[in-house]
């Protein structure tokens, strides 16, 4: 393809679908009236592999970026914007918008082509139009594509062919006509002691001015000991967003007492018509703001749009497209059609035919999940129940309501993957168990919860034979607060992850130690734990592993042989096939910082899976009447009013 042929690309699929190209004479500005989504440059100190969620270089030299919005490609080079952040998820738009067209807006210098492709659901590409710009001055092109063959899923991007040098800058996808409105947007942070994050996160949003002029109100619930207000770059914040930034200091109330904070600050203390949440703990790319709002804009219906999680720790990775709650077993999950962990610096947008399908969700992590003002008038504030769940369980809510979620593709935060995190272990185990119950209890369709209490149990047997005793033991007292009620949510939030602490450091499993060599060396030599390390893979040899550990768990132990560790291991070895046949062990905690000393106790293991099967027959017996009792204590759960309350029982202060 030469850069003055205006005849479709030869080597293009060939479509009944593909649109014939406008003449350049109807290519003039004037078509593009609200801008959706701003097409980014990758950072100056961004690597090669996160350069891929913005441009695709395959075919091209590395191109250089003058700033966020513009680009400099040389001559005879090809570039391609079917990227993450660039390409625009048509289907999505097509889906839940009033739009029928879009338009593509690319303003370019140079002798060059820019071609339109667009996808169908099955990831096949096909090319749409396209234009050619001789050189000499700058020209601005514009395209109207049609959204109406997306039903099902698909993207639209352009690539660029240069003859000469060229400079492509401020494009962007546009409405062809004006919102349904214009959301009067509020933002709120949730931090605890982790002010210097918390002020990164205000830092990104102030310093893209188009980002920062859209913001109507930036709530804080600063919940720590170690202030927001402290940290030298808050000055700097607190000037470019003068009184639209208010800092609220309070108890410790977890994630859904933070967020709801902040809900309450936009929705009964201003005139914010959407409010979006997000982490402390994350890296932001500021224009994913102006995208939830754009999309709330153009929304048929009020709805939640979420932001999709990208990995903190390797940023070429989409962590997680979407999610569900598996109703049968009440757990959440991938939603059908996606993938963890999909590295665009493997395998690009054109290359990943499973990226083209349009996906739809039960829910949003809060990392980043935008709230209009008629779902909260609607549904009312989160539950009271610290961390965990709190997020899934108003999606669910909200879609029982009337108002569906979606998690938009090319609208994302980076945060750390929970794969690098062990928290369904440690302390938080309790709020893992206690809240996934309640969001159950009230949502779930099953009359004595379906697999549900099943799984628990074989959790526990599972956390009972890796020698943690510790999390079966925050598990029942989950167990037990569930079937104590509802009553005491509220009271019993701001000291409850101290309780969850203290039960969990009774138990040696449940101790961190900085170093193993804090320890005596181990007992056994890697030579003799070979015989250990054998996966059992076949369903025979699963069931003979299964039946010998729990045989041996149940047989005294040797003293000796628990005082001192027979192995060192690491977190990513200690699986249940090698630890069943070890009275003891460390074993390095997820996050690296240090190990834990796990000893196998037969009267533990004997006294806590009895009282896990008891516990979980009597809520599976009694579960028509936790339901009722939960179900009719909801609207005082998630009142608007109650939450007022407690915050004024709690104390806070307003900086």
């Amino acid at each position: 393809m030469t850069t003055t042929d205006l005849t479709v690309d030869p080597d293009a699929p060939v479509s009944p679908e593909v649109v014939s190209e406008p003449a350049p004479e109807d290519l003039l500005p004037g078509k593009a009236v609200e801008l959706l989504q701003r097409v980014l440059m990758p950072r100056p100190a961004d690597q090669l592999k996160v350069r891929s969620l913005y441009l695709d270089e395959v075919n091209s030299p590395r191109v250089r970026c003058a700033d966020r919005f513009t680009v400099q490609v040389p001559a005879a080079a090809e570039l391609s914007f079917a990227t993450y952040f660039n390409a625009f998820p048509a289907s999505y738009w097509r889906r839940w918008s009033v739009l029928e067209s879009v338009v593509l807006r690319v303003t370019v210098s140079g002798t060059c082509r820019v071609d339109v492709y667009r996808s169908k659901a099955d990831g096949e590409s096909m090319h749409v139009t396209g234009a050619v710009h001789e050189g000499g001055d700058e020209r601005t092109l514009e395209f109207e594509l049609d959204l109406g063959p997306f039903i099902d899923g698909g993207w639209y991007w352009f690539d660029l062919t240069t003859d000469d040098e060229t400079t492509v800058r401020d494009a962007g996808w546009y409405a062809p006509v004006a919102p349904v409105e214009q959301p009067r947007l509020g933002i709120g942070i949730c931090t605890y002691n982790r002010p210097v994050d918390a002020v990164a996160a205000l830092t990104a949003l102030v310093e893209d001015a188009t980002v920062r002029d859209a913001l109507h109100l930036v709530t804080v619930a600063d919940q720590g000991n170690n202030n927001v207000k402290d940290v030298p770059a808050y000055a700097d914040v607190a000037a470019a967003l003068g009184d639209r930034l208010r800092i609220v200091e309070q108890p410790n109330l977890g994630g859904s007492g933070g967020f709801a904070r902040t809900m309450h600050e936009s929705f009964t203390r201003s005139d914010v018509t959407h409010h979006i949440l997000l982490d402390d703990d994350i890296q932001l790319e500021p224009d994913s703001i102006l995208r939830a709002r754009a999309f709330a804009a153009y929304a048929r219906q009020p709805m939640l749009v979420g932001g999709q999680m990208l990995a903190l720790q390797d940023r070429s990775v989409l962590h997680t497209m979407g999610e569900i709650v598996d109703r049968s077993n009440f757990f959440w999950r991938n939603a059908p059609h996606t993938e963890y962990f999909h590295d665009f610096g493997e395998h690009s947008l054109r290359k990943s035919p499973e990226l083209h399908r349009r996906i739809d969700v039960d829910y949003n992590g809060w990392w980043m999940c935008l709230i209009p003002r008629p779902v909260f008038e609607a549904i009312g504030m989160p539950l009271p129940v610290f961390i965990k769940w709190d997020d899934a369980e108003y999606g669910l809510r909200a879609f029982a309501a009337g108002f569906p979620t979606v998690s938009l593709p090319g609208t994302a935060i980076w945060h750390l993957s929970w794969g690098d995190k062990d928290d369904a272990s440690d302390w938080q185990a309790y709020f893992h168990i206690r809240n996934r119950l309640i969001a159950a209890a009230l949502h779930s369709p099953h009359k004595h919860g379906g697999r549900l209490f099943k799984e628990m149990l074989k959790a526990d047997l599972r956390f009972l034979i890796t020698l943690q005793y510790s999390t079966v033991e925050l598990h029942q007292t989950a167990y037990r607060d569930l079937l104590a009620g509802p009553e005491g949510l509220f009271e019993g939030m701001p000291g409850s992850v101290g309780r969850a602490r203290e039960k969990r450091a009774g138990w040696t499993d449940g101790r961190v130690i900085p170093n193993s060599g804090d320890l005596p060396l181990p007992s056994m030599s890697a030579a003799e734990a070979i015989r250990f390390r054998t996966i059992p893979v076949s369903p025979v040899q699963i069931g003979r592993t299964l039946v010998s550990a729990i045989a041996r768990n149940v047989r005294p132990v040797d003293e000796g042989s628990r005082e001192v560790p027979q192995l060192n291991l690491s977190f990513q070895d200690a699986q249940w096939f090698l630890l069943s046949r070890l009275d003891s062990a460390t074993v390095g905690t997820a996050d690296g910082r240090g190990v834990t000393f796990r000893q196998r106790d037969p009267q533990a293991f004997r006294r806590l899976f009895t009282q896990s099967g008891q516990l979980l027959r009597r809520l599976s017996r009694e579960w028509p009447e936790i339901q009722r009792r939960y179900r009719e204590a909801a609207g005082e759960l998630t009142s608007v009013d109650r939450w007022g309350q407690a915050f004024e029982e709690w104390g806070y202060t307003r900086v």
